[in-house]
């Protein structure tokens, strides 16, 4: 996977989950904001510029918005960035942002040693099989409606593959973990991991950390066909694969 990749599940309250990824860059830390701009990218830009600020150590945060129904080309808008974070919003359009340059990112990221950040979308986005949304399984509600980001059943679609796993944000404070489970359980991703807000999973060399206030909920097939989950908390970590 390259340099490592840093995933915040959500949430406005803590701004050091953001240190590690900063801590991991070298140069002038020139972050570029990967934002969704709906009409207020310039204002959500600002949102994630003045967390980045607050976490330290010092950085420059740099806009990259893409409008709603445009499509991200890295090659450019990486020149002159030490580290990439793509923003939180809705998952499935930050997809189609980046359906031209699924594998060109992730190659761009490793040859240039740049170490990628995800908030929320951004977190989702990152795994091989991306989760985006949903909230019905066969019509069956699994989790609440105002969950499912625009889609009602529970969609899995090919994502950057940053990550071996699939990715659900907001865990406790959304109640995603159930529908992670059933898109594991189901065979849509090999394995899973559900993110709490204020929470920050740091991948790298073959090992998961978690930090932060929340927990990370792993949800792991089992032989009988049923799944595993098992709960982290600060400080603790898990094994790839």
């Amino acid at each position: 996977m390259g340099s490592r990749v840093f995933l915040i599940g959500g949430g406005w309250d803590r701004a050091e989950v953001y240190e590690p990824f900063l801590r991991e860059l070298d140069g002038e830390r020139r972050v570029g904001c990967l934002v969704l701009d709906e009409g207020d990218g310039a204002a959500q830009f600002e949102r994630y510029a003045t967390a980045l600020r607050k976490a330290g150590p010092p950085c420059t945060p740099v806009p990259l918005l893409v409008p709603l129904g445009g499509r991200f080309e890295p090659e450019a808008a990486l020149d002159g960035i030490d580290g990439l974070l793509v923003c939180g919003g809705l998952t499935p359009a930050y997809l189609d942002a980046l359906a031209d340059c699924l594998e060109r990112l992730p190659a761009l990221l490793a040859v240039r040693g740049m170490p990628y950040a995800g908030f929320s979308a951004g977190a989702a986005v990152a795994a091989r099989r991306a989760l985006v949304g949903g909230w019905l399984l066969d019509g069956v509600p699994v989790c609440a409606e105002e969950t499912g980001e625009d889609l009602a059943e529970i969609e899995v679609r090919p994502g950057l593959g940053l990550v071996p796993f699939a990715v659900d944000v907001h865990a406790a404070q959304w109640g995603t973990l159930a529908r992670l489970v059933t898109a594991v359980a189901r065979g849509d991703a090999p394995c899973g991991v559900a993110v709490d807000e204020n929470t920050l999973l740091t991948v790298g060399d073959g090992e998961v950390r978690v930090a932060g206030t929340g927990r990370v909920h792993v949800v792991r097939p089992a032989d009988d066909g049923a799944v595993l989950v098992r709960a982290y908390g600060a400080g603790e970590g898990f094994r790839l694969g």
